[in-house]
C-alpha cells in the first residue's frame, strides 16, 4: 500500500523540492503539503517566540493525521522545536527535518560553521547542535553566521540576489571552519551549484531528514 506523507511547510519555496528528493529516495509516495507563510514573519515581529504558534503548528499535525498521513515532516527549522511537545498528540512519528543533519554535523566534525538567512532559524539550530553535543559529550565549537542580506533580497523577489549574497557568504565561513551546517533546507539549492569539493564542505537538512522518514516508512 502506497504511503502517505504529510510534509508542514512555513514557505512555499521548499515544496518542489522536497517533492523531487521525496519521488528520488523513497519512490511512490503520495505528498500532503500544508503550508503556512504566516509563521516566519510572526516569528520575525516576535523575537522568534515559537509558542505563539504553537497551538496553530499542532492543528496542522492533526490536520495531517486526520487526512492519513504515514508520517509527518516538520520542514521549518525555525520551529522544530515544537515537533517534541505536539509528537504525544499524534499518534504517527514527526521527523524533524534538520535533527539528522545535527547529529550528523556533530559526528563529523569540532569546528562548525552555522549558516542562516533569518535569526529565527539560527538560534534554534544552534541550539540543537549544542544539545546533541552535549548528548554525545562532545566539545564543539560552533560559528554562527547571519546572511539577513539574502533573506530581504528573497522577500523582494530577487532570488539571483539572494543567491548570489548566500553564495559569496558561505564560501568565506567554509574556509573558516570544518564543516558548515546550513540551518534552513532552502538554502541547499544555493549550495547545489557548487562545485562537488565544495559541497564536500557543507550539510544540508533535506535529504538527511528525507532519509530518516524513509527509514519511518521502512519500519512500517
Amino acid at each position: 500500500m502506497k504511503k502517505k506523507l504529510a510534509i508542514i511547510h512555513t514557505t512555499p519555496v521548499t515544496i518542489e523540492p522536497l517533492k523531487e528528493l521525496a519521488a528520488k529516495m523513497i519512490g511512490d509516495c503520495e505528498i500532503i503539503n500544508l503550508v503556512d507563510d504566516s509563521i516566519l514573519p510572526q516569528l520575525s515581529k516576535n523575537d522568534g517566540n515559537i509558542q505563539e504558534i504553537a497551538q496553530r503548528w499542532e492543528s496542522y499535525a492533526k490536520v495531517a493525521e486526520q487526512l492519513g498521513a504515514d508520517c509527518i515532516l516538520n520542514a521549518c527549522s525555525s520551529i522544530g522545536e515544537l515537533v517534541s511537545s505536539t509528537q504525544p498528540k499524534v499518534s504517527i512519528p514527526i521527523v524533524r527535518i534538520d535533527e539528522a543533519m545535527a547529529e550528523f554535523a556533530i559526528d563529523l566534525a569540532t569546528k562548525i560553521g552555522v549558516a542562516a538567512t533569518l535569526e529565527t532559524t539560527l538560534k534554534p539550530t544552534l541550539e540543537l547542535l549544542k544539545q546533541k553535543a552535549l548528548e554525545k559529550n562532545k566539545q564543539v565549537e560552533f560559528q554562527p553566521m547571519l546572511v539577513a542580506s539574502a533573506y530581504q533580497k528573497l522577500i523582494s523577489n530577487d532570488k539571483e540576489g539572494h543567491d548570489l549574497d548566500l553564495s559569496i557568504a558561505l564560501r568565506v565561513l567554509a574556509k573558516e571552519v570544518d564543516l558548515v551546517v546550513l540551518a534552513q533546507a532552502s538554502m541547499a539549492r544555493v549550495v547545489s551549484t557548487f562545485t562537488k569539493e565544495e559541497q564536500s564542505h557543507f550539510v544540508t537538512s533535506p535529504e538527511l531528514g528525507m532519509d530518516a522518514v524513509k527509514r519511518i516508512f521502512q519500519k512500517y
